[in-house]
């Protein structure tokens, strides 16, 4: 073999080994290991932002919305008084109200609708004397949609009031467009304390 050819040969050599010396001191797998790691934190933290913004913008368009935050969730076998009428959550009775496409014609006590609200469930309530037209129709609506239940309410400032946990907006007609829109935001929606809870099972008289 020629010089030239045992240099050549022994520059080939001196890189292989070279890039084996590179490749046993790179520490591949804890890179690989912290890659995993901030791709995960990334999708936590996206998914956190996406779900704090789906909370805050659900039924925000809804004319007329009353937002109330930071309510009691307590349990408790007492009468509780509550800021509004019908109340938008708060302290409330161990047991909720049977709220699965329920039509009551008799008012309901506060203290077992508010733990239907944490349930996830819209609360439609209706001053006493409605016309029965309005009525009828309200009940339609009830009835084809899990997770709500109705009730007349006596003394209420406006013939309809729809309620769920901390959301309540009022309305003079069961034709108003705010029905319909508040059914769809907030039936088992983002503001609900305890998603995937029974709406059945429970009281089913007022």
């Amino acid at each position: 073999m020629s010089k030239s050819a045992r240099n050549k040969n022994a520059r080939g050599q001196s890189a292989r080994k070279q890039n084996a010396l590179t490749q046993r001191q790179v520490p591949w797998g804890g890179i690989a290991f912290f890659t995993v790691i901030g791709l995960v934190a990334v999708v936590a933290v996206s998914y956190a932002f996406l779900q704090s913004r789906s909370t805050a913008s659900a039924g925000s368009s809804i004319a007329g919305l009353v937002e109330k935050d930071g309510l009691g969730r307590d349990h408790t076998s007492s009468a509780v008084t509550y800021a509004t009428n019908p109340p938008m959550g708060g302290n409330h009775d161990p047991m909720w109200q049977n709220c699965d496409a329920h039509v009551y014609d008799q008012p309901l006590r506060n203290e077992n609708a508010v733990h239907s609200l944490e349930h996830g469930a819209v609360w439609i309530a209706y001053r006493p004397g409605l016309a029965a037209d309005q009525v009828t129709r309200l009940a339609a609506k009830v009835t084809a949609t899990d997770y709500s239940f109705m009730s007349p309410y006596p003394s209420l400032d406006a013939p309809i009031v729809l309620t769920a946990w901390g959301r309540q907006v009022k309305v003079q007609d069961a034709g108003d467009q705010r029905v319909e829109a508040f059914l769809r935001a907030f039936v088992k929606g983002p503001q609900t304390p305890e998603p995937g809870a029974a709406c059945d099972g429970a009281k089913n008289t007022p």
